[in-house]
């Protein structure tokens, strides 16, 4: 049941990203749910012989640690809370059921300091409720299932009148859609519809040391194989080229020295039976010798990556430092920005790829300092940071709660040494309650929100809290979001150019912000962030 949940999850993501309320082309809850649970997917597929206990906790340790973005992260909490309900039982009935999802609602809304009515978090809880309900009238877990999947599928529909950014959308939440699929597989997979287990197992294969694909390709034939003939009676020179000519067709490298006793043969080959078979035709075989060149070649890799580990452990005895940084960035210009600001570990992503959970804990490894601080310069990345944080024990982890780049930016700059970690948390929330950030980026399909119509390939200006500008223009839309940013508190400007941003046009909105606001001072930088045509801030 579970893995087919997580198989028709996986078909419906690009739905379930569409059904994003902002109209960008970074979508992404769909996603960031199903990374999530095929991680857990891959370590179930990797089980030969589970019983419930095992079952419980690779699927309770791989979407924590696979765990993207707040739906992800939600989802992994869900997982985590119903597993802990069951893993003690051998068998599941309509009680036990219900009981795990009671307590998988429950952990998932410890894990959010906020819940908002209208998401996820409402279809898990009003799933849970009806099937509590229905423990003691439904006739069979079929009815079961099906009186639960049909009260979350209600549920969802009436996400639009929970959050009206919804209804003005024209959208249901995106990410109760995604457990809808969760459910709607799940339950298709107790109704013994097929599922390709295959996939699962593939996913898994990372966790085994391989060879690269590139590294197995470079060898393309894979047995070094040596043997000696002992003639019948002399070859002629035309059999010895034919014989060549056979060995070449089935490998290369080939060395075949003949006289009239002996033929000495070395041959690179995927089939060195064929080679054998061929020999045989001629005479004994005696000092056969066969080498898998791939395995010599991963024994390499294997003694390289413990070379590695080595150095990294000498270098992991060296005393910790006081103070470390790690920071979401997305871009070599900003990546450089939090390089030049002392940021020890970058993480890749934000916008476009939400990091999981174990990027995190994976950063926090590498990084030899007692106290962390984490950026995870967005929203939709601080849970993650979180989860990451309350599964670390040698260190202590501070997340700072920093929902954009620019807040990320402020919060690394108002960091001081002589500050215990308390007083500089509070003084990086502070920097960041000052920063404006507003995003400049184009609309992937017609919609309508925050009372302005949008259509597709119309350029957005997104602030901290909503659509603040929408024109066909990127210059003259920047310009209006930022009139809608700028208060008289105002002293820095900062435009942050993205990829697809010329230096001229950069420079061009950098002197027209200046001009129009004389009292500011701007700041323009080459930030090479995808989809986002500006990041600016307004400090």
């Amino acid at each position: 049941m579970f893995l087919a949940g997580a198989k028709n999850l996986e078909a419906k993501k690009e739905w379930i990203n569409e059904l994003n309320v902002f109209p960008v082309p970074d979508g992404d809850t769909g996603t960031n749910m199903t990374l999530t649970i095929m991680s857990a997917a891959s370590e179930v597929g990797a089980l030969t012989d589970p019983d419930m206990e095992t079952l419980a906790k690779a699927i309770s340790s791989g979407s924590l640690r696979g765990a993207r973005g707040n739906s992800g992260v939600i989802l992994s909490q869900l997982l985590r809370g119903f597993t802990r309900g069951v893993r003690k039982l051998n068998d599941l009935d309509a009680p036990a059921i219900a009981a795990a999802m009671e307590r998988g609602v429950e952990t998932a809304y410890k894990a959010v300091m906020k819940p908002k009515e209208g998401t996820i978090l409402t279809v898990a809880r009003a799933a849970a409720d009806r099937a509590a309900e229905l423990t003691d009238t439904a006739e069979n877990l079929e009815s079961f299932f099906d009186g639960i999947f049909q009260h979350a599928e209600e549920t969802l529909a009436r996400t639009p009148e929970m959050l009206p950014v919804l209804k003005e959308a024209g959208v249901v939440d995106s990410g109760g859609q995604g457990l809808l699929e969760v459910f709607r597989g799940a339950i298709d997979g107790y109704h013994g519809k097929e599922v390709d287990y295959s996939q699962f197992e593939a996913s898994a294969a990372p966790k085994v040391t391989k060879i690269s694909p590139q590294a197995e390709a470079d060898i393309k034939f894979g047995y070094c194989t040596e043997f000696i003939i002992l003639l019948e009676k002399p070859l002629p020179q035309e059999e010895i080229n034919r014989f060549r000519e056979f060995l070449d067709s089935i490998g290369d490298s080939i060395v075949l020295v003949a006289d009239d006793e002996i033929v000495k043969v070395h041959v690179h080959t995927n089939h060195p039976g064929q080679a054998f078979e061929r020999a045989l035709t001629y005479g004994q075989l005696s000092r056969m010798k066969i080498d898998n060149m791939r395995e010599e070649h991963q024994e390499k890799l294997i003694k390289d990556a413990e070379k590695l580990a080595r150095e990294q452990a000498e270098k992991e005895k060296e005393p910790p430092k006081e103070n470390g940084f790690i920071s979401v960035s997305v871009g070599e210009g900003l990546s450089q920005i939090f390089r030049e600001l002392g940021v020890d570990y970058l993480i890749e992503g934000g916008q476009t790829m939400n990091p999981s959970t174990e990027d995190m804990l994976n950063a926090i490894e590498k990084v030899n300092a007692k106290t962390i601080y984490i950026f995870p310069n967005n929203k939709n990345i601080i849970l993650a940071a979180n989860q990451a944080r309350d599964l670390t024990e040698d260190k202590e982890i501070i997340v700072v709660p920093t929902k954009t780049i620019p807040q990320g930016i402020s919060a690394m700059i108002s960091f001081v040494p002589e500050k215990n970690s308390e007083e500089n948390l509070a003084s990086m929330t502070e920097a960041i309650s000052r920063v404006k950030t507003g995003q400049v980026t184009y609309a992937v399909r017609d919609t309508r929100i925050d009372d302005k119509e949008i259509h597709e390939g119309d350029i957005m200006g997104i602030g901290d809290a909503g659509i603040l500008a929408v024109g066909k223009e990127r210059l003259q839309v920047a310009e209006d979001m930022v009139a809608e940013m700028i208060d008289e508190e105002a002293e820095i400007i900062s435009v942050y150019y993205g990829e697809d941003v010329s230096e001229a046009d950069a420079e061009a909105l950098s002197d027209a912000l200046a001009e129009k606001y004389p009292e500011c001072e701007v700041e323009l930088n080459q930030g090479g962030q995808p989809i986002y045509y500006y990041l600016i801030s307004v400090e």
